[in-house]
């Protein structure tokens, strides 16, 4: 006489799904990877075209850097979204507003490149990095605002003053 609980620990287990994935999210992500996937070598090329000035780190060395890192992680987004979407829902609908999230994000980076050579890079990133965060959903708070100055302004530091690349000082010569 066999047990219903003998028969439950001898089944397999059902795979686990997220709720929360659907197949559009997996599709874009998987999309997005394979774009980024295609762009880190070409990326690479580019860099290597680039003069060579004779020092330790030349014009090619940051973008070099960045074309491996985009790279990378598309091959990683590429092989985590082929897994979600193997295993996504159909038919679950899209969160509250993400259309409109979206469309203010990419409103919000044409709006920074527009404004960047008027306001400067340590403003327009803090503005840039805040106005991302709350439209992701951040928390609200003068912790915010605090973080997006600090990193813009540490930003500016490292590239402008300390490695030499020139960015958009704006106005107030920051």
């Amino acid at each position: 006489m066999t047990t219903d609980t003998n028969e439950q620990a001898t089944a397999p287990p059902e795979p686990e799904t997220d709720p929360a994935c659907d197949r559009r999210t997996a599709l874009s992500s998987l999309i997005f990877g394979g774009l980024m996937l295609v762009a880190g070598p070409v990326m690479v090329v580019d860099a290597r075209g680039l003069p060579d000035d004779g020092s330790a780190m030349g014009p090619a060395a940051t973008p070099f850097a960045l074309g491996v890192l985009l790279g990378i992680t598309g091959l990683w987004l590429l092989l985590r979204s082929w897994r979600e979407l193997r295993a996504a829902t159909r038919g679950t609908p899209l969160r509250d507003y993400a259309v409109l999230r979206v469309t203010a994000l990419a409103a919000a980076l044409v709006a920074f490149a527009l404004l960047l050579p008027v306001i400067g890079y340590v403003l327009g990133s803090a503005a840039l990095f805040v106005g991302t965060a709350l439209l992701l959903g951040g928390p609200h708070g003068w912790r915010l605002y605090a973080s997006g100055w600090a990193l813009a302004a540490f930003t500016f530091v490292i590239f402008d003053r300390v490695i030499g690349l020139t960015l958009p000082t704006g106005p107030w010569g920051f």
